[in-house]
């Protein structure tokens, strides 16, 4: 039997300070011996568009991380949004192609994309200024939402979280209580995309 190819892509701009935090976490998550033991592959890219084609071609789960100013959340909040809610292919020129437009041409040319994509829009503070730190306040939650987004993609892929393991491992009648993650927001919580 063929294992299922995951991929965990972190998009961004380097050197726009907060427009780097999905790089940022992405980075991280690169060394998590979790996601390696989940046999995902984590990827950093400052492409767009067509270019990320390329990248995941052949996967068969991707999960994407990115950085989003709606001004309707504080920094730090994540936006889940799945595959499903961008395959809109809108008559835009294909040099601005966005995520979803991406998937729908991919689709269309008959690659082999991944049947499941869950997006990590992280909202930021300042995704215009150049520099190469986040802004003080993303820097401070970039730990919190590294852990975040681990224990939300292992429990996609089927792997267990740390939560998890700390969890299976209390006494009986003790009651874990750790931080809320992106995964126990309710659906309708979540900023969705506009149609």
């Amino acid at each position: 039997m063929m294992s299922r190819r995951t991929l965990i892509l972190g998009l961004g701009n380097d050197i726009l300070t907060d427009d780097a935090v999905g790089l940022r976490i992405a980075s991280e998550l690169s060394g998590d011996p979790m996601i390696r033991k989940a046999g995902a592959e984590v990827l950093c890219s400052t492409e767009m568009g067509l270019a990320l084609l390329d990248l995941i071609d052949g996967q068969d789960e991707l999960f994407i991380l990115d950085s989003i100013q709606t001004t309707e959340a504080a920094p730090g909040f994540i936006h889940i949004l799945h595959g499903g809610e961008l395959a809109k292919l809108p008559g835009v020129s294909p040099h601005f192609l966005g995520i979803g437009e991406m998937l729908a041409l991919g689709r269309e040319l008959h690659l082999h994309l991944p049947e499941k994509v869950t997006i990590y829009a992280i909202e930021v503070a300042d995704p215009f200024t150049v520099g190469n730190c986040l802004s003080p306040i993303l820097e401070a939650r970039l730990p919190s939402l590294v852990n975040e987004i681990r224990d939300h993609i292992l429990a996609s892929v089927g792997g267990k979280s740390p939560s998890q393991e700390l969890a299976s491992g209390c006494e009986a009648g003790v009651e874990h209580s750790g931080a809320s993650t992106a995964f126990d927001i309710q659906p309708e919580t979540l900023f969705r995309a506009e149609a």
